[in-house]
């Protein structure tokens, strides 16, 4: 007779471990399913946030960034370091070692709140409201029967048409994270997230970055002001940013990648890497779900349609994370996981798609939430704006670090803050007070009474607000 539980999670990345285990706390009987193998086979939950995403990534990024510090800005503190050198397989090896910390924190996690994990792929069988049948292929092999199901099954790396990734020459995120030994020529195409973060950590370690951008803006998404500021410091480094090109022929070898593009100008073009990096985004994770067989309907994208509250179009079926529509990223899908379990459980569940944050773990850290200002123009806002450099903040100074600003948007006549935009040192970290802010919908001038720390890098969130209305005290 199969194992029969309240709940089943097929997947164990942010959204799916994080949405079994509020269920379990909740008091249904859960179950999850992941198939993410370590190197010696065993189970690796985590999704590929853990594995080949966030996780590794800022591994990688702070690592290589210390190796930068030492090797070019500690000579300014008075600290001097001779004989440098870089240990790469001891770098791989320390993101690695961090990425098993979290594998098996997950897998405690799901002792510790009496879920039970399957290590295998899980894909619907047959069922209705009553219950869904669930086979598990793979390491474990069985049939589970679950009344409700959430399906969080993630998503992977988008191809380029004609160009599959090899992970030795044409690299996803996942060989991305894996060079070795430092390429001198690497080519990356897509200047979004992980195109700017892996193109930072190899240009740390040696390597000339070239970055391929189809669109003809700079990280269009982002605040203009603040995308044109890091544009050009990130040239400044030495980042290699062509935009506007249209990428043809990639031709690859087992020493070189050439690829064919027309630039901006409208000129053809050639570059040779030894690596070329693909970030063009993502697609989702639906493929031998075998959805057919219950009737679970996707979009024309391949995305799980979902409603408002994450219910797929079958009774008791939910979808949370990169696998539904909104933004593709883990706290994104975190949150929706406790929404579903919770809502499940009778309560109200709640994700507020307007104060999710947004953040790029380059130096300087690029972070924002809420409306930007060609948003606001768009949309007939009136709007007032208040930024405030971090060149005139006394904790950046002492940092060494004084690149990049903070800003803040308001509304003309209630001055409710409608958007945050940071770049800047610890972005990452300064954003979470306006996503506070904006979540009790405080005014700028909240922000601007409040007392803040000094000497703190926070105090140019309270200069910016202060700048809306004018009176920056300091700048």
């Amino acid at each position: 007779m199969s194992k029969s539980f309240d709940v089943v999670v097929i997947g164990g990345g942010p959204g799916g471990y994080i949405a079994a285990i509020r269920a379990a706390q909740l008091g249904f009987s859960t179950a999850c399913i992941d198939d993410w193998k370590n190197e010696k086979g065993g189970p690796a939950p985590g999704g590929t946030c853990t594995n080949v995403g966030c996780i590794p990534s800022k591994a990688l990024l702070q690592s290589s960034e210390n190796y930068e510090h030492a090797g070019h800005g500690f000579a300014e503190h008075g600290i001097e370091v001779k004989g440098l050198s870089l240990n790469l397989p001891q770098m791989l090896a320390r993101k690695d070692a961090v990425v098993k910390q979290n594998n098996d924190g997950i897998l405690y996690l799901f002792k510790k709140n009496k879920i039970t994990f399957f290590h295998g792929r899980g894909a619907f069988a047959k069922g209705d409201a009553n219950g869904y049948e669930i086979r598990v292929t793979g390491t474990a092999e069985e049939t589970i029967v679950g009344k409700h199901i959430i399906v969080a099954t993630g998503s992977s790396p988008r191809e380029l048409p004609g160009t599959a990734f090899d992970e030795k020459m044409i690299l996803s995120n996942t060989g991305a994270l894996a060079i070795s030994p430092v390429p001198k020529r690497l080519g990356v195409i897509g200047a979004g997230v992980i195109g700017l973060e892996m193109g930072s950590v190899w240009r740390r370690l040696g390597a000339e970055v070239t970055v391929l951008e189809a669109l003809p803006a700079f990280l269009g998404a982002v605040d203009e002001q603040i995308a044109k500021e890091a544009h050009k410091l990130f040239v400044k480094q030495g980042l290699a940013i062509q935009l506007g090109v249209k990428i043809g022929a990639i031709t690859p070898n087992k020493k070189e990648v050439t690829v064919e593009y027309v630039d901006s100008k409208g000129i053809a073009q050639k570059a040779v890497f030894d690596k070329l990096v693909v970030s063009i985004g993502r697609v989702p994770n639906t493929t031998g779900l075998n959805v057919e067989s219950v009737g679970l309907k996707l979009d024309e994208r391949g995305f799980v349609g979902v409603d408002g509250d994450c219910k797929t179009n079958l009774p008791n079926v939910w979808a949370v994370g990169d696998v539904v529509r909104g933004p593709m990223l883990a706290h994104k899908a975190e949150e929706e996981g406790v929404a579903v379990a919770e809502r499940i459980a009778g309560q109200h569940g709640h994700v507020n798609f307007n104060t999710i944050p947004w953040v790029i773990y380059t130096s300087p850290e690029i972070a924002w939430v809420g409306k930007t200002e060609q948003q606001l123009k768009a949309d007939g806002v009136a709007y007032r704006a208040g930024t405030f450099p971090f060149m005139a903040n006394g904790r950046a100074r002492a940092l060494g670090d004084t690149s990049g600003m903070v800003k803040f948007l308001a509304d003309a006549k209630s001055d409710e803050i409608l958007g945050v935009h940071i770049v800047g040192p610890m972005a990452s970290e300064l954003i979470s007070e306006a996503v506070v802010a904006m979540e009790f919908r405080a005014s700028s001038e909240d922000i601007a009474r409040i007392c803040h720390a000094h000497p703190s890098l926070s105090e140019a969130t309270k200069e910016a607000a202060l700048a809306v209305d004018k009176r920056s005290l300091n700048f």
